[in-house]
Parts: structure tokens; C-alpha cells; sequence
């Protein structure tokens, strides 16, 4: 893949076409944005071999050339027969190039920073916000609690800070750049120069692990404290407890603790988002007839009234006897489902009535219509 393919251009693309192509392939694989991905890294190092070559005219006719003769233009792939002898350099040094439409500048753009400045690694950082599952009964998540929780808490270092660091008696080049304060790499034709990560281009150590951290710039300890589950939580409900996550670094503020909560159920009610609902028998002379029927809320008892000819599967509303809402806005509403219990004809009295009120209602008058 050459330089062209590696940005997504035509090669009689302009340099707005190309800086945009570059500006979004750089967000997208800046190893800033991607810790860990050594994948990343490489294509971010080969999209910037291509947009420094193809922003820069002389370099970009040159490259041309390279293809024209046949050379296949990748990174890493060696010049072609007698390009050295008709003027095309054999290296860049990326970390020379700056002015505008320098990858630096747009390095800045992308990252939030000055161009050519590095990484601060001593400016204050959040520490990262953690979540624990908390498992709480049906009623606790509708009325609320408070309890103890026990957990894996952390605190800045006081000695260095939170940075892991101290400084050392004795200032020694950094082993990464060889105290250059630079790190090359080298692609075929092309060097690509970079800021040294370890010292922040400075090429000199003046620091060494904190001792009383082990390097890690926190300190871990096992810790009870109180937290507030407010009412109306559900399953999978989160609850925030400010600044109980992971420890900021270089003085930043902590993370924040998370609770996801899991709810048991119960028995006889379901709760679907803010409204409770249940499922309640009656017999068939009070379906047919109607009655006054006593229901259990989350609240105690209640009563709501079944009308003559209830049909079984009917539901009946009680207004705010649902959940607390989160969002506020008062409660839900709690419905009640009927089921229309069969009598057990077990004796010959209950068997005669049946079939007393079998012969005044049959069964075809039921059924009516099912067939048509």
C-alpha cells in the first residue's frame, strides 16, 4: 500500500484534501488515543511517513518520481534503481520538519496541546471512576437505605505526589533515547523521530520510583464506609458516590464510585419500570356478580372494586401504589390482574349447581362465532 493508498487519496489530490484524510486517520490511530495498541502505533507511524512526504512538495515529487521508476512507494520498501543519483534523499528526519501543515501542528490540533510539546506527565490527572455490584432486596430498592460497604480504596502518595517519582540525587541520561531526548525509527527511505516518552524529550533522568509506593503513586487499603441507596432503584439502576474511585495522580481530583444495583425479586409483586403489578384470584360468582376485593400494595392493603361480569385476565389500576421514580415526579401506578379461579365440584350438591348454571349459559352461546 503507498503513500496514497495509506491516506485514502487520489494522487492528484491537493494538500487541503490531503491534511483533512491525515487529520482524520491521525485521530483515529494517535497513540495518545490508543495506550497498548501496538497495531495502532504502527499505521499511526505510517500515515505520518505518507502525510509528511506527500505535504511537502520537493519531497512529494521526489516520491512521485520513486513510483515512476518503479518503486512500489511503500514504507520500507527500497528506492528504486537509480533513484539515489537524481536527487532523492535517502532520509527524513521527521522531528526536523515543523511550519504550517507540519504533522506537529496537527499533532497539537488532535491532542490539545502546544505543537512539539510533549505529553506533560506531571500536570494533574482524574483519577478513574470504578463500580461495584451491590445486590439489595425488593423493598430496600423501593424504600431506600443506607449500609456499609467495604472496598478497595486509595489515596495519593504523600511523598511524591501521586507521581510515582522523586527526585534523585544524581541526574543520569535517559536509557530509552540514549540521552538524545529523541527515539528514531527507521523505514526504508524514511527516519521518523519522535519525543522520548521516559524523560519528555529532556534526555536526562533526574527522577527515580517513589519508595514508600512502589512507583504506582497510590497507596491501597481495605475501607468500610456509608453509602446511600436513594428509593426507586432498579435493576441495573447506577448510583454515584463522588470521589471514592481511583486515586487522582500529580494532585488530581479522585474518580468517583459507581453502585450497580441488583434487585431481588419478589414472590407476588413484579415491578416493570415505575409500576408494580400483581396477579389476584377470585372465584366465579364474584366475577359474574361483582364484590369488593381486598388487595395487597408494597404499601399494606388496599380495596378496588371488581364489576358484574369481570372477565378473567382483566386488570385494575391503583393510582401512585407503583414505585418512587428516580426521576421524580411521584410514583407509578400498581395494577392488578384478575384470575378467574374453577370450582372444584367435589360433591354432588356443588356438581348440580354446575349444571344448573351449565344449562342456563351453554356452552354454544359461549363459543358463538368462533368457527365463522
Amino acid at each position: 500500500m503507498n503513500y496514497y493508498e495509506l491516506l485514502g487519496v487520489d494522487r492528484k489530490a491537493r494538500l487541503p484534501e490531503i491534511k483533512k484524510a491525515y487529520r482524520k486517520l491521525a485521530r483515529r490511530y494517535h497513540p495518545d488515543l490508543n495506550p497498548g495498541d501496538a497495531r495502532a502505533e504502527e499505521r499511526f507511524k505510517q500515515i505520518s511517513q505518507a502525510y509528511e512526504v506527500l505535504s511537502d512538495p520537493q519531497k512529494r515529487k521526489a516520491y512521485d518520481l520513486q513510483v515512476d521508476l518503479g518503486g512500489r512507494g511503500e514504507p520500507g520498501a527500497a528506492a528504486a534503481p537509480g533513484a539515489a543519483g537524481m536527487g532523492f534523499e535517502t532520509a527524513f528526519d521527521f522531528g526536523d520538519l515543523g511550519g504550517f501543515g507540519s504533522a506537529s501542528s496537527i499533532f497539537a490540533d488532535i491532542l490539545g496541546r502546544r505543537a512539539g510539546e510533549a505529553p506533560d506527565r506531571s500536570a494533574p490527572r482524574r483519577g478513574d471512576d470504578v463500580t461495584h455490584a451491590i445486590r439489595i432486596g425488593f423493598f430496600e430498592a423501593l424504600r431506600g437505605l443506607t449500609t456499609d460497604l467495604t472496598i478497595d480504596a486509595e489515596s495519593p502518595c504523600p511523598r511524591c505526589n501521586g507521581s510515582g517519582t522523586v527526585p534523585s540525587r544524581l541526574r543520569r541520561p535517559c536509557p530509552d533515547c540514549a540521552g538524545t531526548g529523541r527515539i528514531s525509527h527507521v523505514s526504508g527511505l524514511l527516519r521518523f523521530a519522535s519525543t522520548c516518552r521516559r524523560c519528555d524529550g529532556d534526555g536526562m533522568l533526574g527522577t527515580e520510583g517513589c519508595g514508600n509506593c512502589q512507583g504506582s503513586g497510590v497507596l491501597r487499603r481495605r475501607e468500610t464506609i456509608k453509602v446511600h441507596v436513594p428509593a426507586g432503584v432498579d435493576n441495573g439502576s447506577r448510583v454515584r458516590v463522588p470521589a471514592r474511585g481511583r486515586a487522582g495522580r500529580n494532585g488530581g481530583p479522585p474518580g468517583d464510585l459507581y453502585l450497580i444495583t441488583h434487585v431481588e425479586p419478589h414472590p407476588f409483586f413484579r415491578r416493570i419500570g415505575d409500576n408494580i403489578h400483581c396477579t389476584v384470584p377470585i372465584t366465579v360468582s364474584e366475577a359474574a356478580l361483582g364484590t369488593r376485593l381486598e388487595v395487597p400494595t408494597i404499601d399494606g392493603k388496599a380495596k378496588i372494586r371488581i364489576p358484574p361480569g369481570t372477565d378473567n385476565g382483566q386488570k385494575f389500576r391503583l393510582r401512585g401504589k407503583g414505585a418512587p421514580s428516580l426521576r421524580g415526579g411521584g410514583r407509578g401506578d400498581q395494577y392488578v390482574e384478575v384470575r378467574v379461579a374453577t370450582p372444584r365440584a367435589a360433591d354432588e350438591r356443588s356438581r348440580e349447581l354446575l349444571r344448573e348454571l351449565g344449562a342456563l349459559h351453554p356452552g354454544d352461546d359461549v363459543r358463538r362465532g368462533i368457527f365463522a
